[in-house]
């Protein structure tokens, strides 16, 4: 038999659990609170000790070893230089994955702070600075903080957490593997399967206090292109002799560009086509048998990122052939669209709210940056956003991959908060 209850129950019901969901839980906000100082102090050591794609190895024994103390399941070495740890919670349920990358890039530092990296290194035959310029150093110290506090409050967890440390994010060395795709290929997302997967990126143009993100494609999917086109060397007085491989390589740009401008469905989503290198000729008076192009193309849907990609090589050996040469195109697929699975924005955005203030979280557009963390939502729902770093007492903002790259500490701890209340909802709402 069905009893009617009193529509105004149900609106009591739906306020209350709303209501629930967007609030911190009071120990986990002590708790990340108390920790913010050591978080801090866990992100200087990190930028004072950069280290390059998969050569992350003092970085993976600190994050092992605070793990450990933690009472975790560590496995070391997962894709080279990661660092994975379990913590399971007080009753069985799903599982969620939280991602923070590591590594640092080959950036000389020149930002004033007393914890300033003065750490060099050679890379590609160049000897170079190394600087964490994208601020993985504090996504690092962050995680490391929503791990102590989700093991220091475990008994409130309905599931699993996999805290997923992540090597060489901005690409393994040439002739390596690395990064995402190779952490899925050892099984990262298994033993215990992952439901969902979260991940934050800390801004340098966002002033701290603030969250951006988007549904959907967020971040673009990144390919580099080379282009070895063949031409005929001959003497720079006769060019009427020889065929011409910078004239091509030319027209072959000028080409591209129309893909963007007269091809592409620019009112769904933004597109870009870069050649950002061009290796040709040794003297003024040769016109050379050869000419390289290297460039990347950025797409943030599916169906132009197909479109694109195909017309190129479409486009590349046909120019050439008209102006009497070759031309071939390869590419390599750096990093996937960075797509946020709407349902679960829907579903998690509550709690973002209500720890960041609404005011303080925005819908922002896509950016045509890439993120490997796009591999890892192929394989599971994720939700990756951007976290505030930017002092809202200067109109000054630094750039990411730059050497005067700066990001305001004061930010860290919403990052700590937002990353462990997302887990504790999400898991305790199934």
């Amino acid at each position: 038999m069905r009893t009617q209850t009193n529509p105004f129950v149900y609106i009591l019901l739906i306020f209350f659990c709303s209501i629930q969901a967007q609030q911190i839980d009071p120990e986990i906000k002590i708790t990340a609170e108390k920790l913010e100082s050591k978080v801090i102090e866990w992100r200087r050591d990190f930028h004072q000790n950069p280290e390059l794609s998969n050569r992350e190895f003092e970085t993976a024994k600190k994050i092992a070893k605070h793990l450990k103390n933690l009472g975790m399941e560590v496995t070391e070495n997962v894709a080279k230089t990661g660092v994975v740890g379990i913590l399971k919670g007080g009753k069985e349920g799903k599982t969620v994955a939280l991602r923070a990358d590591i590594d640092a890039l080959p950036v000389t530092e020149r930002a004033d702070v007393p914890f300033k990296s003065v750490v060099k290194t050679t890379f590609l035959d160049t000897e170079v600075g190394v600087s964490h310029a994208c601020g993985h150093d504090t996504h690092i110290s962050i995680l490391m903080g929503v791990a102590e506090t989700l093991a220091k409050h475990k008994d409130k967890i309905n599931g699993t957490v996999k805290f997923i440390f992540q090597p060489a994010e901005e690409g393994p060395p040439p002739g390596e593997e690395g990064g995402a795709k190779l952490m899925i290929k050892e099984g990262v997302l298994k033993n215990p399967d992952v439901d969902v997967i979260f991940g934050l990126h800390i801004n340098s143009g966002t002033d701290v206090g603030k969250i951006r993100y988007k549904p959907g494609g967020t971040m673009a999917a990144v390919e580099r292109f080379v282009i070895n086109v063949k031409g005929k060397q001959t003497h720079g007085s006769a060019p009427w002799t020889g065929v011409d491989p910078i004239l091509i390589s030319a027209k072959i740009i000028d080409g591209l560009q129309t893909i963007i401008s007269r091809e592409s469905p620019l009112v769904s989503e933004a597109a870009v086509i870069t050649v950002g290198k061009i290796t040709s000729g040794v003297r003024f008076n040769i016109i050379p048998e050869s000419a390289e192009m290297i460039g990347t193309v950025r797409t943030l849907d599916p169906q132009m990122r197909a479109l694109i990609i195909r017309r190129m090589k479409e486009m590349v050996p046909s120019i050439a052939k008209t102006y009497g040469g070759d031309a071939t195109i390869d590419f390599q697929n750096n990093t996937s669209i960075t797509y946020n699975d709407p349902d679960l924005v829907k579903k998690m955005l509550p709690t973002i709210e209500g720890i960041a203030g609404k005011e303080n979280v925005i819908l922002s557009k896509a950016t045509t940056g890439g993120e490997d963390f796009s591999y890892f939502q192929e394989v599971v729902p994720g939700f990756y956003f951007f976290l505030g770093g930017k002092s809202p007492k200067t109109e000054k903002i630094t750039s990411h991959h730059t050497p005067d790259f700066y990001i305001d500490e004061s930010g860290l701890l919403l990052g700590v908060k937002v990353m462990s209340q997302l887990t504790l909802d999400y898991l305790n709402a199934q």
